[in-house]
């Protein structure tokens, strides 16, 4: 099989369908039934599935499904900005715009050749963003569902403005779990990280893996390429392995916060844990025609 008929196979695996108020999403499909679900809304993954139908990912039971509110779960595209650093409304734009599926992107990367079902999305500025956040962009993201059913995001952020400009992003990626006191982090140890619940404060992580007993909300620094989310009582194991991406976003709102948002229930900070592939301390600086391209892929193997 030549490449062409390699990528005309792979597209096949893709499916454009339907979701909730008629946006379009892709559902993305491989030989052994493991699937994921992406809207064009926000170039949001809504689902990831193994071959036996079970979510990895966490979504709201009080989720809103209409624009302009961004899906609660799932994994979310935050650009330019994370967070309230900067100057334009919390997370950037890129998670409440309308995405189009890309006629020409990039060639496959060799990476990406055991990739069974793809697809690519391509965002640029409308007016209406240039005013907000005055540079011209092209944001390609391709979204992959291998053949053992991992799941990776690869972004390429192309300046195509006569300025340089600077920018964060994160995949902020909330994974299902059973029970967050069930639950650690490994792959954090001695790394330095800001605490967002004392005013960015710099700390140092002191355990040998991260466990929850209360609001965590952290972006751990210059990170490895690789974290890993041990569920107890599901006996299983996610696995983050990142490249572009030198910090790591740990959250979870617990019990008080989540009562004071509308599109989270009460008690469902017990089965979510948000840990996000992501740059958010030094901006990436791009000059005018400079490409940067940032990697996130997520498997999930058995654990005792």
């Amino acid at each position: 099989m030549n490449n062409s008929e390699a990528a005309a196979d792979q597209k096949a695996a893709a499916e454009v369908t339907k979701g909730r108020n008629g946006i379009d999403q892709i559902v993305l499909r491989n030989s052994r039934g493991a699937s994921a679900r992406v809207s064009l809304y926000g170039g949001q993954v809504l689902s990831w599935k193994t071959d036996q139908g079970e979510e990895l990912l966490f979504t709201s039971s009080k989720a809103i499904f209409r624009p302009p509110n961004p899906v609660r779960g799932g994994i979310l595209i935050c650009f330019p900005q994370f967070g309230n650093s900067g100057t334009l409304e919390q997370h950037g734009f890129a998670r409440k715009k309308t995405w189009v599926i890309d006629d020409d992107p990039p060639p496959l990367n060799p990476n990406d050749s055991s990739a069974k079902a793809y697809v690519d999305l391509l965002l640029r500025p409308s007016e209406e963003d240039l005013k907000i956040w005055p540079h011209s962009f092209e944001f390609r993201l391709r979204v992959c569902l291998s053949a053992d059913g991992n799941l990776t995001l690869v972004s390429r952020i192309r300046n195509i403005n006569c300025k340089p400009f600077s920018f964060c992003i994160a995949y902020h990626t909330y994974f299902a779990i059973s029970d967050i006191s069930e639950v650690r982090i490994e792959g954090l140890e001695t790394l330095d990280y800001l605490d967002n619940l004392c005013q960015k404060e710099r700390f140092t992580e002191q355990g040998h893996s991260l466990t929850f007993e209360s609001e965590v909300d952290r972006v751990y620094l210059s990170s490895s390429d690789a974290v890993a989310v041990f569920d107890h009582k599901r006996k299983r194991t996610f696995l983050v392995t990142k490249g572009g991406l030198p910090d790591v976003v740990v959250w979870n709102p617990w019990e008080k916060k989540s009562k004071s948002m509308v599109d989270f229930g009460d008690e469902e900070y017990k089965q979510m844990l948000c840990v996000d592939g992501s740059a958010i301390e030094k901006q990436i600086t791009l000059k005018p025609g400079e490409e940067w391209t940032g990697r996130l892929e997520l498997s999930v193997v058995p654990s005792s």
